[in-house]
């Protein structure tokens, strides 16, 4: 089918007014969906609860929280595909919000499946989004022991390391006489990784993909799981601090504030373009091979969190230097890459956007003095309840 020409079956983006939900919704009106979008319009994200002006128009648009089932069934009438990227995000606050990200994350999710199991409806397909931060702390390679997992950086030998600046995880392997504590060596995460969330955001994460695809097997409805790896863009929120990190440094540099990085900034992470999400979407839509399934969706390259602060910085003329903190936070990993094999074998997902390339798109609302005051605050409330040492 040529772009452009009417496809059948009507696509809801539940979550469709936020950052990754927008991009996707102009794709798929482009390609000839007929597309919904369902937004509760949280004002963390859209301060005064107003839609964005950017907004796609040739887009149904329907204000509607997930955590209100009578209302999310009335918004799904008719659709035969959802992409569900409603919920609360962000490690952080969510480990003092606790409530609230379990109504919003896990309550709003079974909201849709119960939905889905004991109403009409004409839904096809699901796409779940998902998250890194389902993994945990990354996988890593033992000179002496091969693949381990490292134990969580909170408890033992682990916050002495924390306590004398030493970042890097060591090997739990347990030998005749002590822990082996050899240094270990990063690897890409695949999706067969063992689950091991750090956070109640990544915990409702989890529990939101068991959910999705436990109903999905017994009622016969495919499901795709796509879990993000650092996303960046244009039109993240700089409203919320636990929007994406470079957004936060944009937000930094345009204050005149040099950035906060936790530890000694060498920490990995893998930046995906949001073109490149919404592409993994349009194949998880498109290709039947990705139904019941769980992909990754990074670039599989590694950047340092000062490398990222740093390409950021150089987008500002007098950028203000950039130093370490040497603090840890909870909930926080220290190396986590995408190992992207199974999405380009199943899918033939390529990404084609590499950090720091198009990084000027974190630009444009980054200017406003309280989006950079934002993570101060966030950093002040974590700190009071002893998550930052």
């Amino acid at each position: 089918m040529t772009r452009g020409a009417q496809r059948t079956g009507r696509v809801a983006v539940i979550g469709g007014a936020g950052f990754i939900g927008s991009h996707l919704t102009d794709r798929l009106v482009n390609d000839g969906y007929a597309t919904r979008i369902v937004d509760s319009l949280e004002p963390l994200v859209h301060p005064g609860g107003q839609p964005p002006a950017y907004l796609n128009p040739q887009a149904e648009f329907i204000r509607q929280d997930v955590r209100d089932r009578d209302g999310l069934h009335r918004a799904m009438h008719g659709t035969e595909t959802i992409f569900y990227l409603a919920g609360a995000v962000g490690v952080g606050d969510s480990m003092y919000k606790i409530r609230h990200y379990a109504e919003a994350n896990v309550l709003g999710a079974a909201n849709l499946l119960d939905i889905l199991a004991n109403e009409k409806h004409s839904v096809r397909k699901v796409v779940l989004a998902s998250t890194v931060t389902v993994y945990g702390e990354g996988k890593y390679s033992c000179p002496r022991h091969g693949i381990v997992f490292p134990d969580i950086r909170v408890n033992g030998p682990v916050a002495a390391d924390q306590r004398a600046a030493r970042w890097e995880p060591r090997c739990p392997a347990k030998t005749s006489s002590s822990p082996c504590a050899e240094q270990l060596a990063p690897l890409p995460i695949e999706e067969t990784k063992p689950l091991a969330p750090l956070s109640i955001y990544a915990a409702t994460k989890r529990a939101q993909e068991e959910l999705f695809l436990t109903v999905g097997r017994a009622y016969g409805i495919p499901i795709v799981v796509l879990r993000y790896f650092n996303v960046y863009g244009s039109r993240q929120a700089v409203s919320n601090p636990y929007t994406g990190v470079a957004k936060i440094f944009a937000a930094d540099f345009a204050s005149g504030k040099s950035p906060l990085l936790y530890e000694d900034g060498l920490q990995t992470r893998d930046f995906v373009h949001v073109s490149d999400v919404v592409e993994a979407n349009l194949l998880a839509l498109e290709k039947p091979q990705a139904d019941g399934e769980i992909f990754n969706v990074g670039s599989g390259r590694a950047t340092t969190i000062l490398e990222a602060c740093q390409a950021v910085g150089r987008l500002f003329p007098n950028s203000p230097a950039v130093e370490s903190s040497q603090q840890f936070r909870a909930g926080d990993v220290r190396h986590s890459v995408a190992n992207i094999f199974k999405i380009q074998n199943r899918l033939d997902f390529r990404p084609q956007t590499f950090f720091p390339a198009c990084i000027e798109d974190v630009l444009p609302a980054s200017e406003s003095p309280a989006a950079a005051e934002s993570s101060s605050v966030a950093h002040d409330a974590m700190a009071q309840r002893g998550l930052i040492s």
